[in-house]
C-alpha cells in the first residue's frame, strides 16, 4: 500500500498536545524525531544494541504522520476518504488554533507521498548472514549459503526492537560464554531481548536458560527464535520485569542456583545490577558483563568488587569492554 507522510517541524514541548489534538482529527501513531536525552528508564531498557552519543537537544521535533493513499487518490482516515488538500488544511486549522496559547514553533507541514514499502520489515535489506569467529548468524528470511558441519548456525529473526550479533558487545558476552559453559550449566541471561545470548548457550551445550526482559515485545522473539533453532519449549523460559527493583521476579528467577549469568546492559544499570544479581549466582558461578563503554570500565569492576564477586578477566573490543567476574565458593 502507499501512504502520505504530514511532517511537522515543532518544539519538543508541544510534542504532545500536537499529538493529541491531530489524534482527534483522526491521525495515529506519530513518528517522533527529536534530541532530548534519554531517561534512566529508556536508557535501562536498551539491553542489546547500544545507541551513540546523540547530538545536544536544540528544542526541535519533527512529528510524522503517515496516512494511506486509496486506489482513487484519496486518502483513508476514520474508515472514510478524504481529499489530501482538505486534510492538509484541517491539520494546518488545528495548528494554528494552538498557536493561540502555546509556542508550537515554526508549526510547518511537509506533505511526501512514500514508495510502497512495507514498513515493519523494509530494514531487513540491511541485515544479511555473517561470522561470529566459527558461528554463522543468519536471518530467518535468508538461507544458508553454504553448509560447514563444523559450524555453529544460529538462526535468529530480532525483530525491529532487538539486536542481532552484530553489535561488538554480543560478541564479547558471545566469546565468553563459549569459556564458561559446560553440559551442566544453568543460565541467566538479564536483557535477554531476541534471545541470542541464551539461544546460543544452549547450542554450545548449556543445560537449561532463563531470561528475564523490560519488553513484552521479547516473548514472540525469544519464541520464533527458539522455534527456528530447535530449541525446546521447556529449555529457555523467558520472564517479564525488572529483576533489579521487582522482588516477585527476583523470586521466580530463584537463588544460588545460576552456573552463569550474563548481562549485556548499558554500565549505568550494570551498577544497581550487580548486587541484586550476586544473589542468583551459585558459589563459584560466573558472572558475565558487557555493554560497557571504555570510559566506564572502572565503575563497573568496582561494583562488581563491591557486591564481593573476583573480577578473572577483562576483554576489549573497539571502545566495549566485557567484565568477567566470579562468585567465591
Amino acid at each position: 500500500m502507499k501512504w502520505v507522510k504530514f511532517r511537522i517541524k515543532t518544539t519538543v514541548e508541544a510534542e504532545d498536545i500536537i499529538i493529541s489534538t491531530l489524534y482527534d482529527i483522526g491521525l495515529e501513531g506519530a513518528q517522533i524525531e527529536d534530541k532530548v536525552p534519554l531517561t534512566a528508564l529508556e536508557k535501562e531498557q536498551m539491553f542489546v544494541d547500544i545507541l551513540p552519543e546523540e547530538p545536544e537537544d536544540d528544542g526541535v521535533a519533527y512529528l510524522s504522520f503517515f496516512v494511506e493513499e486509496r486506489e482513487d487518490g484519496r486518502l483513508e482516515v476514520m474508515g472514510e476518504a478524504v481529499d489530501r488538500e482538505a486534510l492538509l488544511d484541517r491539520i494546518r486549522e488545528e495548528l494554528d488554533g494552538l498557536r493561540e496559547f502555546c509556542d508550537i514553533g515554526a508549526g510547518t507541514v511537509a506533505v511526501d507521498e512514500t514508495e510502497d514499502i512495507d514498513w515493519i520489515n523494509n530494514w531487513k535489506e540491511f541485515f544479511h548472514q555473517f561470522y561470529i569467529d566459527d558461528i554463522l548468524v543468519i536471518p530467518s528470511w535468508e538461507e544458508v549459503k553454504e553448509q560447514d558441519n563444523e559450524k555453529i548456525v544460529l538462526h535468529i529473526d530480532p525483530g525491529t526492537a532487538f539486536g542481532t550479533g552484530m553489535h561488538e558487545t554480543t560478541q564479547l558476552c558471545i566469546r565468553q560464554l563459549r569459556k564458561y559453559v559446560t553440559p551442566k550449566t544453568r543460565l541467566l541471561d538479564v536483557g535477554t531481548g531476541s534471545g541470542i545470548l541464551a539461544i546460543l548457550s544452549l547450542k554450545f551445550g548449556a543445560k537449561h536458560a532463563v531470561g528475564t526482559d523490560l519488553d513484552v515485545c521479547a516473548v514472540e522473539a525469544v519464541a520464533q527464535n527458539c522455534e527456528a533453532n530447535g530449541i525446546a519449549p521447556e529449555k529457555f523460559e523467558l520472564l517479564i520485569g525488572n529483576i533489579i527493583s521487582d522482588r516477585q521476579i527476583q523470586d521466580q528467577v530463584g537463588y544460588g542456583c545460576y552456573d552463569v549469568v550474563v548481562a549485556n546492559i548499558l554500565a549505568d544499570v550494570l551498577v544497581p545490577l550487580t548486587p541484586v544479581i550476586v544473589n542468583q549466582l551459585k558459589p563459584g558461578g560466573i558472572y558475565i558483563t558487557s555493554g560497557i563503554i571504555d570510559n566506564k570500565e572502572e565503575t563497573v569492576a568496582e561494583a562488581v568488587r563491591a557486591a564481593g564477586l573476583t573480577v578473572v578477566e577483562v576483554t576489549h573490543q573497539g571502545e566495549w569492554v566485557s567484565i568477567t567476574a566470579r562468585k567465591d565458593d
